[in-house]
């Protein structure tokens, strides 16, 4: 793990300007260790085998897209090249302020509205350069043995079923026919930041991809109280986007719930506030 010393010192070496300001270590993260450096400023540092692949592609695109968003996100602002101190890249990032929704979780009426105006925005056809990923933006049918793994998380056969269900609907509607759009790719309670109980930023734009929106549209159930009101304001939700999009929602529903219950799945654990937000997601795809 990377130490503030060695932090501080990829700083002085490569953005001696910034080199002074406080240097906090932040709980969280998942491929990237997080830190904040001063007010306004994070610093994220790769700690997994696909992180620098990750921040390379934030790099090259989150600036470009960040500028029609109309939430705040951590767009980089300095790049960390590899050295002798460190042999991967790194970023500094505009800090977004907030409490993650996995520990405060989105209460009000009005984030519908800001979600859906953060995925109209985003949602924009993609140029045949932009990232791809084989489990974001894919036709659902591609997961399936994914989800069946995934659905052993549960010890309710009622619930399963339920769950089963959903996801066969999901499977079964049409697919999306447009061109393949931005996504997020990642949209949880942990990759957004509450302030006031609303909506008031979206982070970690390492899964940035292109293909199916549903994919981004399954937030709706993930992150907010009521899935309706948002679905009346984003642009392009059809029967079967959002058929599809409930699939997705189960989905992230039961790997949350894996990753908080001590990992499952093969996926490592340590994120115990994620559980009860993947059971709470998930009671609201299958109402």
């Amino acid at each position: 793990m990377t130490s503030r010393e060695t932090v501080r010192a990829l700083l002085t070496a490569q953005h001696p300007d910034l080199a002074h300001l406080e240097l906090r270590e932040v709980d969280g993260g998942w491929d990237n260790k997080l830190w904040r450096l001063g007010d306004e400023l994070g610093v994220r540092v790769p700690v997994s085998e696909r992180a620098p692949g990750l921040l390379r592609a934030e790099q090259r695109w989150l600036p470009e897209l960040a500028a029609r968003l109309p939430l705040p996100t951590p767009v980089p602002v300095r790049v960390g090249e590899p050295s002798a101190l460190f042999d991967r890249t790194w970023t500094v990032t505009r800090w977004v302020h907030g409490e993650p929704a996995d520990r405060v979780p989105i209460s009000t009426a009005d984030s519908a509205e800001a979600l859906a105006g953060f995925l109209t925005a985003l949602h924009r056809p993609a140029p045949p350069d932009a990232p791809r990923s084989p489990t974001r933006g894919v036709p659902l049918a591609d997961l399936r043995d994914g989800f069946t793994e995934a659905l052993t998380v549960l010890d309710d056969d009622r619930i399963a079923g339920a769950a089963r269900e959903v996801w066969d609907k999901a499977v079964a509607a049409a697919p999306w026919s447009g061109a393949p759009v931005w996504l997020h790719g990642d949209l949880h309670p942990a990759n957004v930041v509450v302030r006031a109980g609303r909506l008031a930023g979206v982070v970690d734009f390492g899964d940035l991809s292109v293909g199916d929106p549903a994919t981004d549209l399954a937030a709706a159930w993930v992150l907010l109280p009521e899935a309706g009101p948002f679905l009346d304001r984003y642009t392009f939700a059809d029967d079967a986007t959002v058929a599809r999009s409930r699939g997705w929602a189960v989905l992230r529903a039961l790997i949350l719930i894996a990753i908080g219950r001590d990992g499952r799945l093969g996926l490592p654990g340590g994120k115990p506030t994620w559980e009860p937000a993947g059971h709470a997601a998930l009671s609201r795809a299958l109402a």
